[in-house]
C-alpha cells in the first residue's frame, strides 16, 4: 500500500495529475480521494452565514475523519467518503464507496499543510502553476460547476483564497518530495511519477 499526496493552489492542476496516475495504472490499482470531500458540514448555519465562511483555511476541513479514513485504507479496509455540495456549502447524506487498493492518491490544497496528514503520505507532490493560470481556471470552474457569480468569485479570492494561499499553501511546498511545474501539462514529470508507482503496483501484484 502506497499513499500519494498531491497538493497545490486552487486551479493548479492537482486533479489532472491525480487522474493521470489513475489512467496510467488503472482503476483496479488506484483509489482517488479529493480533500474537498472532507469540508466540515455547516448545515446548522443559514446559507448566508455559510457563504461567509473561510473555506480556504486548513481548519475548514474535517481532518479527523480524513485521517480515520487514511488509517483504514492503509490497513486494507474499504471506506465511505462524504459528498460535499458546493452550491449549498453542506455535506450530502449519500457517500461514495472507496475500496482499498495498492495505491491511494489524496489530492487537495492543504494536503501538505497538516503534519497529521503528511505522516501518512509515502510520496508528497506539489503542483506549481502560475497564479494567473490558476485564477482563470478557478473562475471557469466556479461558474460552470459551482454556480457562482463573477462578483462572488472576485470577493472570495481577495478575502480568503489569495491570503490563505500565501500563508499556508505556498509554504507547504517545502515538504514536497516532488514539485511538478505547470501541473497536467508537464508530461515528463507525470511519466516519472507514474513509472515509480507502476513498480509499486507490480511488486504488490507479484
Amino acid at each position: 500500500m502506497l499513499i500519494v499526496g498531491i497538493a497545490g493552489g486552487t486551479g493548479s492542476g492537482k486533479t489532472t495529475v491525480a487522474k493521470a496516475i489513475v489512467d496510467a495504472l488503472g482503476e483496479d490499482h488506484v483509489a482517488l480521494i479529493s480533500q474537498d470531500a472532507y469540508y466540515k458540514d455547516h448545515a446548522t448555519l443559514t446559507f448566508e452565514e455559510r457563504s461567509q465562511l473561510n473555506y480556504d483555511h486548513p481548519e475548514s476541513f474535517d481532518n479527523e475523519l480524513l485521517i480515520t479514513h487514511l488509517t483504514k485504507l492503509h490497513d486494507g479496509i474499504d471506506i465511505e467518503i462524504p459528498v460535499y455540495d458546493f452550491t449549498t456549502h453542506t455535506r450530502r447524506t449519500d457517500t461514495i464507496h472507496i475500496a482499498a487498493k495498492p495505491v491511494i492518491v489524496l489530492e487537495g490544497i492543504h494536503v501538505l499543510v497538516e503534519e497529521s496528514i503528511r505522516k501518512y503520505l509515502d510520496i508528497k507532490v506539489f503542483v506549481d502553476t502560475d497564479p494567473d493560470v490558476r485564477v482563470l481556471r478557478r473562475v471557469v470552474r466556479d461558474i460552470e460547476d459551482r454556480g457562482r457569480t463573477i462578483e462572488s468569485i472576485y470577493q472570495q479570492y481577495l478575502r480568503t483564497v489569495k491570503p490563505m494561499h500565501d500563508a499556508f499553501i505556498e509554504p507547504s511546498k517545502r515538504y514536497a518530495d516532488l514539485i511538478i511545474p505547470e501541473g497536467g501539462e508537464n508530461k515528463i514529470a507525470i511519466s516519472l511519477l507514474t513509472s515509480r508507482l507502476a513498480h509499486v503496483v507490480a511488486d504488490v501484484m507479484a
